[in-house]
């Protein structure tokens, strides 16, 4: 059997396909006209944030599993898949450290302004120093948008490290759950008003899309600061933009872009008071490994009549009657 890896993966989950006896073979291009082409004889896929389309999935001839390299799957047209009985699988789990982790390096890069301070050391300005101008977390407010995985252990970490204030927005979760770590469920616009620092962790959906707007955005306090850990379209980029340009909000980070990689003209480029990195939050030395195993485990287990961990669209697999 064939084994389509649309983006490089780390070695360890090449090799693991590679021992159970299946050919691996890689995409020339993850462009979704080129992956059309080369997806005829492939019995399952490993892609990453690549768009995996209908077009793709449409030429598929042999595919029986799509695993994703991750736990969001809205580059994938889940739809289309369950139509052809094709299992879409993802890795919860496997990144939930590595991303709370980078939240919370984005959190304490915002108050303490360690972009702003390194630069103006190197360039002499060391009374940086009398402005006074970076801030404590201890017991300071944080809002969490989305509560799954990701957000509940950004919330514990922050909750007994850092002795934050939790509230939770999230219209699924069960209020003991955000009890568990001392955290209160409330509103958006209950978080947005009362929070420091709002971080978003909720899967794109079309509840979530565009989310966060300028009207949300003008809630939230002058001194306070918004990080988006989720997906680019959660937000709309040019009202966070006005946001930084005009101070309804102190500052903001994000992992993630609308569009990927940004175009130069994205507005988010322009501004110092926000932290940007090229959605590698999970892209640490050992969430890869963890990523790059657990796609490759949901193959090899689909491809031998085994039950894979975790199907994302079992319901509508049983909805057009594919189970």
């Amino acid at each position: 059997m064939r084994v389509l890896i649309v983006q490089p993966i780390h070695e360890s989950g090449v090799n693991l396909l590679k021992s159970a006896g299946f050919e691996v073979v890689y995409a020339s291009n993850p462009d979704p006209k080129i992956v059309a082409k080369e997806i005829k004889g492939i019995d399952g896929v490993i892609v990453r944030t690549a768009p995996f389309t209908s077009e793709i999935i449409e030429q598929a001839d042999a595919l029986k599993v799509i695993s994703r390299h991750g736990v969001g799957v809205d580059n994938i047209d889940i739809e289309s898949a369950s139509k052809k009985g094709i299992l879409v699988l993802n890795t919860p789990g496997v990144n939930d450290i590595s991303v709370a982790e980078h939240t919370i390096a984005i959190i304490l890069a915002l108050s303490k302004r360690i972009r702003d301070i390194d630069s103006a050391v190197r360039i002499g300005k060391f009374d940086i120093r009398e402005e006074y101008s970076i801030i404590d977390i201890d017991g300071k407010t944080l809002g969490i948008i989305g509560f799954g995985r990701i957000g509940s252990l950004v919330a514990k970490k922050c909750r007994y490290a850092f002795n934050m204030k939790i509230l939770v927005y999230d219209p699924y979760v069960d209020e003991d759950r955000v009890k568990g770590v001392d955290g209160e469920l409330v509103d958006l616009e209950t978080l947005l008003r009362e929070s420091d620092f709002v971080t978003i962790h909720a899967p794109l959906s079309s509840e979530t899309k565009g989310l966060i707007g300028e009207k949300e955005l003008r809630l939230m306090k002058p001194s306070s600061f918004i990080i988006n850990m989720a997906r680019g379209p959660i937000w709309d980029e040019t009202a966070v933009a006005k946001a930084l340009s005009e101070g309804w909000i102190k500052g903001a980070g994000t992992d993630v872009f609308v569009e990927e990689p940004p175009s130069k003209d994205n507005p988010l480029l322009k501004f110092n008071n926000i932290i940007l990195s090229p959605h590698m939050a999970a892209l640490t030395r050992e969430c890869v490994m963890r990523m790059a195993m657990g796609a490759a485990q949901g193959v090899i287990d689909v491809l031998t009549g085994k039950s894979p961990k975790s199907i994302v669209n079992y319901s509508l697999l049983k909805k057009y009657g594919k189970l």
